[in-house]
């Protein structure tokens, strides 16, 4: 009789690391730069497990607990590939993602933190998972209570942060003033392009995700922070993010 060997798993289409190579708790910006920079100052004897695409990925330690970063690329179908391998082959339990967003309320200024209590969007990604049904994409509760309680610790810091709804956006550049202030009006505080992706994925998976998001620019008054500020300016939101993972480890 022929003996048959399973191969070792050799990765997926798009992430080049080993079973075992993510721990179960994940950060997830969009920027590979980002993602080598959390490695480098926020995680403990991180190791890059993965670079296909230029899409960094690594594994390191925070506060004794394994944790992974591993970054999104930008938009929807980006972030839903990277979320869906990470959560259906290697193990992964929560994705957090550390982002940035666009404020659109006067309220939330440039450099906030905004905790994506649910996430709208244009996009089809709400009505293809469910045939009929257009789903409500919305974070855990545990990791949005548990970021809400780490907030705050940083509000007592003076940092502002705010808890809300954000708008998942299918196009950067399309100037849609009338659609900004209707969603407004209802609530919304900032847009961005992951973060319905990420809840539909961790739905769809079984998973847990919430994105923890710095406003990086302001629709309303055109201030915005450079391309180095972006790369930089999140430490805010990561300790926010961080936590949330961490909870009821």
């Amino acid at each position: 009789m022929p003996v048959h060997v399973t191969p070792p798993f050799a990765g997926t289409p798009h992430i080049a690391a080993g079973r075992g190579d993510f721990a179960p708790l994940v950060l997830m910006p969009g920027d590979p730069r980002r993602a080598r920079r959390i490695a480098d100052t926020f995680l403990q004897d991180a190791r890059q497990v993965t670079d296909i695409r230029g899409i960094l990925g690594y594994t390191g330690r925070h506060q004794g607990v394994p944790m992974s970063v591993l970054a999104s690329g930008m938009g929807i179908p980006s972030v839903s590939i990277y979320a869906t391998e990470l959560f259906r082959y290697y193990g992964v339990r929560r994705i957090v993602r550390v982002g940035t967003a666009g404020a659109i309320t006067e309220s939330v200024a440039v450099r906030d933190v905004v905790i994506a209590s649910a996430a709208h969007t244009d996009s089809s990604l709400s009505r293809i998972l469910v045939d009929g049904v257009t789903l409500s994409l919305a974070p855990s509760y545990l990791l949005l209570r548990a970021a809400a309680d780490a907030a705050e610790l940083e509000k007592s810091s003076g940092a502002a942060v705010h808890i809300g709804p954000v708008f998942t956006s299918d196009h950067f550049y399309l100037d849609r003033p009338a659609l900004f202030d209707a969603i407004q009006r209802r609530g919304t505080l900032a847009v961005e392009m992951e973060a319905a992706g990420l809840y539909a994925v961790a739905c769809a998976e079984g998973g847990e995700a919430l994105a923890v998001l710095t406003v990086s620019d302001h629709l309303r008054t055109g201030e915005a922070l450079t391309a180095e500020e972006r790369e930089t300016d999140f430490d805010r939101a990561l300790r926010i993010a961080a936590t949330a993972l961490l909870t009821d480890v």
